[in-house]
């Protein structure tokens, strides 16, 4: 008997049923998974039940080398697993709130992908995605012009990545931030009119980002309402996302919520 595969499209993404990722899923089918995650950018698959912090590792190494999170918290299966919660006896707390962002936006080689599954689903908090391609649409071309010439300086590293950039594969155009964790931006990088923004300008340059991805009653963001035994696979180079504020909300009111993360490690520096 052979099972049936539904693709149903999301406001970002596709929602998959009828794949069971613990089962032998043979090189072909984990070669189509590849190929439709950067068509898609995220890929929720549905009815997982509870996957091993094992089993998540060996589904991410699909996809590259992991590169393990500098947090890490007792209770974590694996330790290659981020394990974040809003209790923190199980995991790390206040995780996802500082600001949209991609993983690893301070690491010379942000990571490609992010791997995402929710092992105690609380009855509320989200996690909130948009994608670059349609925020960049949205943009005016003055502000877009304004963009291009920004660079992003990580808080504490001595890294450099260009506020907009080429994705390697897909060739969009995409960003690389975290609107928590960075320094500084550079106007105009490289050139003799390079300028370094001031707090003052760098606090405005955030809100700036942050206001055109929650227009329009937040038209172009995502926010997954998460059910046991979801799955979520997401082209980190291509979205960003955030932890919404009921994520942080406490046991006593919304139950208890335990999520584990993988993050498969950057192949390539941002660039022009």
């Amino acid at each position: 008997m052979t099972t049936k595969i539904i693709i149903r499209p999301a406001k970002l993404g596709v929602e998959i049923r009828g794949i069971n990722l613990l089962a032998p899923l043979g090189k072909e089918m984990i070669t189509k998974i590849k190929s439709d995650l950067y068509q898609h950018r995220l890929l929720i698959f549905k009815n997982q039940g509870v996957i091993s912090g094992e089993d998540h590792v060996k589904i991410s190494q699909w996809f590259g080398e992991l590169e393990s999170t500098f947090y890490k918290h007792p209770k974590s299966p694996h330790p290659d697993v981020f394990r974040v919660s809003n209790d923190e006896y199980e995991g790390c707390r206040n995780v996802g709130r500082t600001g949209w962002h991609i993983d690893g936006s301070f690491m010379e080689k942000p990571f490609n992908f992010a791997l995402y599954h929710m092992v105690s689903v609380p009855k509320i908090g989200c996690t909130a995605f948009v994608g670059f391609k349609e925020l960049l649409m949205s943009i005016s071309s003055e502000k877009r012009a304004s963009w291009d010439r920004l660079w992003m300086v990580g808080n504490g590293h001595d890294i450099i990545h260009p506020l907009i950039y080429t994705h390697p594969e897909t060739k969009e155009h995409v960003m690389c931030f975290h609107l928590g964790m960075i320094r500084c931006f550079i106007w105009d990088y490289g050139t003799q009119n390079q300028r370094m923004t001031d707090y003052n300008e760098t606090r405005q340059i955030f809100q700036d980002i942050h206001d055109e991805i929650v227009k329009d009653n937040e038209k172009l963001v995502y926010e997954h309402h998460w059910e046991r035994g979801d799955f979520i696979i997401s082209d980190n180079r291509a979205v960003a996302h955030e932890a919404t504020p009921e994520t942080q909300y406490p046991v006593s009111m919304v139950g208890l919520r335990v999520l584990h993360r993988t993050t498969v490690a950057g192949t390539t520096k941002p660039f022009k």
